[in-house]
């Protein structure tokens, strides 16, 4: 599209929005006049229900329609002076800015700002009374927490950048626009706070997002696809989250988030995958019991990933491996089970993933009563059947049960995918098969890198200081310093000498109760 200068006839700019804008029905423009007898015609443009018709009626329609006839200036104005007191004495609203181009103008309507174009001027004002329909802040749906803050982002960016500013009160704190998608022009943040991000990670992150070109960015999904390190993996190599205690904890750690407008998920680089199974909420109770399911988190990440693949192993080929009385009760209960255990395994976590993902899609009334009433009906009859064992039953309950104790999507969720084929390695070579898979799982995590920090760190590369904030979690008083790989800028997060201490005892001297 040609860019026009807007002209210094009223109609003929009129005549321009109107072909810019063919066939948009949600364009509104509205021409009226400023002033007395020597009145100054003028027109405002702006798509409906983008702008805030209420602020508009009485900062803009009121003040130059109604309001100017109790000012001395409404006799005198004229061509030449108006433009300068419209925008110094009569509108009343507080972002208010100019612009000499149709299609740097048109671009700004859409956004939400209201045009005002005064005939004889060859520039047009741009009022910033944006509004629409929004969600309220709400309680995120996917990281729910028993003990700490109940407020999630929305699909506002401004919403959302504030939600962080009232967390971060500092001028350190930036937060850089960008417009990505040549049709969406979609409005994204770059947030990081200055002096604690190194600086050579801001500027990787702008080059990735500034190297995007495509026609449309309608969720962060998007941009996580487009600005990624590798791209055939299952691992997430950016973190997501809906929590903004979550967002402002990792860019004090010196990470940066990328904000996007129209989705409540916020993308944060780098990312780990130790910090995939971490919650906000392990820091919000003491370290002991935080640590503790720390632990437990780890262990059934083993349990989800290894349990079907240890099961067919172990009943296909190891059976010496089980006690005898378990190995009795195994093969009576697999005895009229037409299917070796592969299959058994396979058909068993295919059905509850199907049921999974239907209680996902179905309306949240039916969704949780299918998945729970089907995964009863379903595991019984096919073991009255004699199509699956009861211990295959009690193997992908476990496995499920499980997987769902890993707190975010982005850890589970490469977990649903590695299961089948390290079930297929089980059942074609046994423990050995495993042992391979699981190899070659950490051979491939040992080789990614977000944003190039170690995907594993910090286990690989080792870090003692970091290692306490991974596995168990030290009390606040304990971690000194910022991660090693992202805030070594400034390192130092708090004081030494932290610790709590017990007063020193009190004395019948020093409390003045004296004996005479």
């Amino acid at each position: 599209m040609e860019k026009h200068a807007i002209s210094l006839d009223l109609q003929e700019n009129r005549w321009e929005i109107q072909a810019i804008f063919e066939n948009c029905s949600d364009l509104v423009i509205r021409e009226f006049s400023i002033g007395a007898e020597t009145a100054v015609k003028a027109m405002v443009v702006y798509i409906d229900g983008l702008v805030d018709i209420k602020i508009a009626n009485q900062h803009l329609f009121k003040s130059l329609m109604v309001d100017i006839w109790e000012t001395p200036v409404a006799e005198n104005i004229n061509q030449k002076n108006v433009a300068a007191l419209v925008k110094d004495r009569l509108i009343s609203v507080g972002e208010l800015k100019e612009s000499r181009q149709l299609v740097e103008l048109a671009d700004n309507v859409l956004t939400g700002e209201m045009a005002l174009f005064i005939d004889g001027q060859d520039k047009a004002f741009l009022l910033g009374i944006k509004k629409w329909d929004q969600r309220a802040v709400e309680e995120p749906a996917t990281e729910t927490v028993v003990q700490g803050p109940r407020d999630g982002f929305t699909e506002s960016l401004r919403t959302n950048t504030s939600l962080i500013r009232r967390r971060i009160k500092t001028t350190r704190l930036k937060f850089e626009a960008k417009k990505v998608g040549l049709l969406t022009k979609t409005d994204i943040c770059i947030a990081y706070i200055q002096g604690l991000v190194p600086d050579e990670l801001v500027e990787e992150v702008r080059q990735r997002i500034s190297r995007i070109n495509v026609d449309s960015i309608l969720e962060s999904g998007y941009i996580e696809e487009l600005i990624e390190d590798e791209a055939f993996t299952p691992f997430s190599l950016i973190n997501k989250t809906e929590r903004p205690d979550k967002v402002a904890a990792d860019l004090l750690e010196g990470r940066v988030a990328i904000i996007v407008d129209t989705t409540p998920f916020v993308l944060i680089v780098p990312a780990t995958y130790p910090q995939m199974l971490q919650s906000p909420e392990d820091y919000y109770i003491r370290s002991i019991f935080s640590s503790f399911i720390r632990i437990l988190r780890f262990v059934n990440l083993n349990v989800a990933l290894l349990l079907p693949s240890l099961y067919v192993a172990v009943v296909t080929f190891h059976q010496e491996m089980l006690p005898t009385p378990l190995l009795l009760s195994i093969a009576a209960a697999r005895e009229f089970v037409p299917f070796p255990a592969f299959v058994e395994a396979l058909v068993m976590e295919l059905t509850f993933e199907t049921l999974r993902e239907a209680g996902v899609r179905l309306p949240r009334p039916f969704g949780q009563a299918v998945s729970i009433v089907g995964a009863l009906v379903i595991g019984q009859a096919a073991v009255m059947a004699g199509l699956v064992s009861p211990a295959m039953v009690i193997i992908v309950s476990l496995t499920a049960i499980a997987n769902f104790t890993i707190p975010t999507v982005a850890g589970y969720l490469p977990i649903r995918l590695l299961r089948f084929p390290l079930m297929f390695l089980a059942a074609t070579l046994g423990l050995f098969g495993i042992m391979a898979g699981v190899m070659a799982i950490l051979i491939h995590l040992c080789s990614l890198r977000s944003f190039g920090v170690p995907y594993l760190s910090p286990v690989a590369p080792f870090s003692f200081r970091d290692f306490k904030d991974m596995i168990f979690r030290f009390p606040w008083w304990a971690m000194f310093t910022r991660p090693r790989l992202v805030g070594y800028k400034e390192p130092a997060r708090q004081d030494f000498h932290q610790r709590p201490r017990k007063p020193e005892p009190r004395t019948r001297e020093s409390s003045g109760d004296k004996h005479s």
